[in-house]
């Protein structure tokens, strides 16, 4: 009896369909796999028939004919003493993207003790416009590096911590800027622990937002801190530590990578040390409590400057510390009283920009630019200090320079609003 292609093609689909019915109640996830290419004839097949559970994780496409769930088995039990440590990484943005790759290929090396079980990152967002999933850049790198995925919608999901304790089975998990919070059952499985890798240096600043509140608190030098995670936030005994002296302009959008990776090399090195058990719990130094300072979550407003109330180096701190989100800003009058009034409207202006000069001006709420080439917008706080804005981004255009932004004034005066006038 002869079988048509059109059977061939259908029997792939009911194999694949199997394969996918047989892992799903293992997990209660749903399992997310974009298309079997089938060989021969250019026929895909899509699964999109899988429905999700209260509880989702997205697992990579199949790898050289191997299944999500057949990775996860990929190495023997963990108490098998001949065999390699079980690491889990749990991460999210880029910075966390960059520590996992250090970490995957540090753990290639012939003597290395250790390997990558599985990455645990936030689940996929939409996209406003086209409604697109975007996977978190921690998930597309550990699809890159052929690495399982798990995207609970919560760590402490029913589900996922079975999974984690039933398949996963880490002796070890490694966090990294993950962005949800660990309840007690996922930190008691891994029987070395949980390390984190957090930019600053603790017991200062702990919290959310550690590289914001340190540059907006002016501190230098700065640091990272690799520690194991307990139950309180960021108040686990310390691993390593390290400190960085840092240049008075230095922003967070670029401290905050440097940091990471600092951080990512520390934990590296001190991983031998926890898989040997040379360092536990028990034996990593204590916090002082008397040390700390929390970095409490940012809201939109605090990003909004006050030369009547600020100096130069607070608004520029502002400026270094919130780079990344929310930004900030302060509202400019372009042109005079008697002008147009829908043309004297405030505006918003994000500055991106800017340094602080050793020279001080009578206090004025006019704004000009500086005599020399390159130079910036000059700020004049209320203590005579000065703030040159170097980069602006006034509301719906784009970032310019000072010189840029004085062309399109055409002569127009512009002077900076506080907030009450705003």
């Amino acid at each position: 009896m002869k079988i048509s292609a059109t059977s061939n093609h259908l029997a792939t689909v009911v194999v694949a369909t199997m394969i996918v019915c047989a892992i799903r109640p293992c997990f209660g996830f749903q399992i997310s796999t974009r298309q079997i290419v089938r060989a021969g004839p250019s026929t895909r097949y899509n699964l999109h028939n899988v429905a999700p559970t209260s509880s989702t994780a997205v697992l990579p496409r199949f790898h050289r004919g191997r299944s999500a769930f057949s990775r996860l088995h990929s190495s023997s039990p963990s108490d098998d003493g001949d065999e390699k440590t079980r690491i889990l990484f749990l991460g999210t943005p880029e910075v966390a993207a960059a520590s996992l790759k250090s970490i995957y290929e540090q753990s290639q090396s012939p003597e290395s003790a250790y390997e990558l079980v599985g990455v645990v990152t936030q689940p996929t967002k939409r996209r406003k416009r086209r409604g697109k999933e975007i996977p978190s850049p921690v998930g597309l790198m550990a699809e890159e590096l052929g690495l399982t995925v798990l995207c609970p919608e919560k760590a402490r999901d029913k589900d996922f911590l079975d999974a984690l304790e039933n398949d996963v089975r880490p002796d070890l998990c490694i966090t990294a800027a993950y962005g949800q919070y660990l309840p007690k059952r996922f930190l008691a499985t891994p029987k070395l622990g949980t390390l984190n890798i957090h930019p600053s240096l603790l017991p200062r600043w702990r919290g959310s937002s550690p590289v914001q509140r340190s540059l907006e608190a002016g501190d230098n030098p700065v640091g990272v801190s690799v520690l194991f995670t307990v139950s309180k936030m960021d108040a686990g005994p310390i691993v390593a530590q390290q400190t960085l002296e840092i240049d008075e302009n230095e922003q967070a959008t670029t401290l905050l990578p440097t940091l990471f990776d600092i951080g990512t090399k520390c934990l590296i090195d001190a991983l031998p040390k926890v898989i040997e058990g040379e360092i536990t719990m028990d034996n990593a130094a204590v916090q002082d409590e008397d040390l700390i300072v929390e970095a409490g979550m940012i809201h939109s407003s605090e990003g909004q400057l006050w030369p009547t109330n600020m100096t130069a180096v607070q608004c520029h701190n502002l400026v270094r510390g919130f780079s990344m989100w929310p930004g900030a800003f302060l509202y400019f009058q372009i042109g005079d009283d008697d002008d147009d009034e829908a043309k004297n409207e405030p505006v918003k202006v994000k500055v991106i920009e800017s340094r602080v000069l050793k020279e001080t001006m009578e206090p004025t709420d006019v704004i000009e630019i500086g005599p020399n080439k390159g130079d910036g917008l000059r700020l004049v706080c209320a203590d005579g200090s000065v703030l040159e804005m170097l980069k602006v981004q006034p509301a719906t255009r784009k970032v310019m320079d000072a010189k840029s932004f004085v062309n399109g004034l055409q002569g127009q005066t512009v002077r900076w609003l506080s907030g009450l006038d705003s």
